[in-house]
């Protein structure tokens, strides 16, 4: 017998006027938590988020003077990551308070030096946050600014970043591409670009960037969940996938998630940004699967690579059961990446664990040093201080330049030919606390369920099986040269757990590990996949065409590469967002 289905929520059919009002709901919700949530004995706690909060509603004058002057006994710190709660609350009230507060406000961008940072999402906040200040004190001289430039100065360096970032990710796609933690500080300098810039030019850009990164966002997740391969997310999020930033958006804007309060979700509250009914209609109707295929690049590299924007071929199959998603594999984004990921829809995720992948845990200067500046004797001990999982055999995230994957429909290759004397040279395979079952057999498959996901997992290497800390199971294989097949299908697909694991068996798949792993497998749709690493996959005898991988391609958006256009479709409508004449057109096809 087939394990008891979940509770799947169906699309709703509404106006943008009901969504409106629904989602001003939540933000009016989300705001007054931040205005009140802490009691005078706690005003030392208080964040810029809780002093914009009670400007914005216009209460409790005495509260915010009392969190201002804690605020102001303090040194700033955290560089750009207090740059934009600032602004928020800057622009919240702050500037219209008395010169007694505006004034040694208005000094903290003189005597506190922000570190730029070094990753995309620093240099967006950074740049976005110094832009709005630039504007805001647009004749003060370079003597009153930390950068020793003038405000004209300021702003036109942020104004030039801001639009070679939005060219660059609209033509060969984003470096921090598809974060369920990493999302937010993207949303978040573009809300405060989108509520407060003065440029109309730069309002728009930013109301178009609020909408592309949340329409790829949209139609990647399912019930707010993240899904597929993604640049950067921690060890938590990647073994629980509502414990990120962006299931705290999808409440927010989709309502389809466990309510969490963030920062960066209140800031698109207070900017009043309300996002069209055609980006509802995406993230919440999963009554048809679809395949959705995107192409991203790599962090920009500095060393040990012919190219500095590698790209990166996503593809994702979604259904309402499950998301089912991957990249090509290889070192696509340091430290955080993961390669690819099967999430099953639940009931209610909050501490499940409704995920299964599989990686090759590397850790080398090599990967460090193709990324970062630091000298190839220190690197790896310096990403381990922050990232302290980094260096870990047991580690569940992170890139190999030894992985090939290659997926079509529900059915994944993955392949490992990991040279000796690499460090951690084994697989790891995490296999959920959660699913509803797991069992092997003489076949060589192993099969399980996660929800109304009905899995089977073929590892070319022989295992073993280690139980993790939180009961979760990993799936080790000590073997360099290695890989699995992995098949998934609705469990309404099939009368019983018997049909779907006979089926499976059925099914032709001859593999090796020598002289590389290699693999081919009819799948459950009939299409006959063969992969040998090192070389291009193949699907019916047919190359998969790399060159050819659309910026994104699927039933709801749609963008060629160098296109700096995007169309977002659902149904007969249509809302096109057109980088090259800086135009929002809607239509009803």
């Amino acid at each position: 017998m087939l394990v008891a289905p979940t509770v799947q929520a169906q699309p709703q059919t509404i106006s943008q006027a009901e969504y409106a009002e629904a989602y001003q709901a939540r933000r009016d919700s989300l705001i007054h938590h931040y205005a009140h949530r802490y009691d005078p004995d706690d005003y030392g706690r208080a964040t810029y988020f809780d002093v914009a909060a009670r400007l914005t509603l216009g209460i409790d004058e005495e509260g915010v003077m009392a969190m201002l002057d804690t605020l102001l006994s303090r040194p700033p710190r955290g560089d750009m990551f207090w740059m934009y709660p600032f602004m928020t609350a800057w622009f919240g009230g702050l500037n219209d308070l008395p010169p007694r507060y505006t004034e040694p406000l208005r000094d903290l961008w003189r005597t506190y030096m922000p570190y730029r940072g070094d990753t995309e999402n620093h240099w967006a906040l950074y740049y976005a946050t110094l832009y709005l200040m630039a504007q805001e004190f647009p004749d003060d001289p370079a003597e009153s600014w930390f950068s020793g430039k003038s405000a004209a100065e300021n702003r036109a360096e942020a104004e030039d970043y801001l639009l070679q970032w939005m060219d660059l990710t609209t033509t060969i796609g984003q470096g921090e591409y598809d974060s369920p933690h990493y999302l937010k500080v993207f949303i978040a300098p573009m809300a405060l670009l989108y509520a407060y810039a003065r440029d109309p030019a730069m309002r728009l850009r930013a109301e178009m960037m609020l909408d592309y990164f949340i329409a790829d966002f949209a139609v990647e997740s399912l019930d707010g969940l993240y899904g597929g391969a993604h640049s950067r997310l921690y060890e938590r999020e990647v073994v629980q996938p509502v414990f990120t930033a962006a299931a705290r958006f999808a409440w927010l804007l989709f309502g389809n998630a466990p309510y969490a309060a963030s920062g960066e979700s209140y800031i698109l509250a207070q900017t009043g940004y309300v996002p069209p009914l055609i980006l509802y209609q995406i993230a919440t109707d999963r009554s048809e699967p679809y395949v959705h295929r995107e192409y991203k690049r790599t962090r920009h590299r500095i060393r040990n690579s012919a190219l500095k924007n590698a790209p990166v071929y996503k593809y994702t199959s979604m259904r309402r059961e499950y998301v089912f998603g991957s990249s090509q594999g290889g070192l696509l984004q340091p430290i955080q990446q993961q390669t690819w990921d099967l999430t099953w829809a639940v009931d209610d995720p909050r501490g499940v664990h409704n995920t299964l992948f599989a990686l090759h845990p590397y850790s080398s200067p090599h990967e460090g040093t193709m990324y970062f500046a630091e000298p190839w004797d220190m690197v790896t001990e310096l990403i381990a201080r922050s990232k302290k999982e980094y260096d870990l055999p047991t580690k569940w995230t992170g890139g190999s330049p030894y992985e090939q994957v290659f997926q079509h429909g529900d059915a994944l290759v993955a392949l490992y030919d990991i040279p000796e004397g690499t460090r951690h040279p084994h697989v790891s395979g995490f296999f959920s606390k959660d699913l509803a079952r797991r069992e092997e057999d003489a076949s060589g498959w192993i099969f399980a369920q996660g929800g109304d996901a009905l899995i089977a997992y073929y590892p070319l290497a022989p295992y073993e099986w280690r139980q993790e800390e939180k009961g979760d199971w990993r799936l080790h294989s000590p073997h360099r040269q290695n890989g699995a097949v992995v098949q998934v299908a609705p469990a309404s697909a099939f009368s019983s757990w018997e049909a779907f694991t006979e089926a499976v068996r059925a099914l032709p798949l001859t593999t090796g590990t020598q002289p590389e792993p290699n693999a081919r497998f009819t799948t459950l749709s009939g299409a006959v996949l063969t992969a040998r690493y090192g070389e291009t996959p193949t699907v019916d005898g047919e190359a998969v065409d790399y060159d050819g991988w659309p910026l994104f391609e699927g039933p709801f958006l749609r963008a060629e590469r160098g296109s700096r256009m995007l169309e977002i479709r659902y149904g007969r409508a249509r809302r096109v967002l057109d980088f090259n004449t800086l135009t929002i057109t809607e239509s009803i096809e």
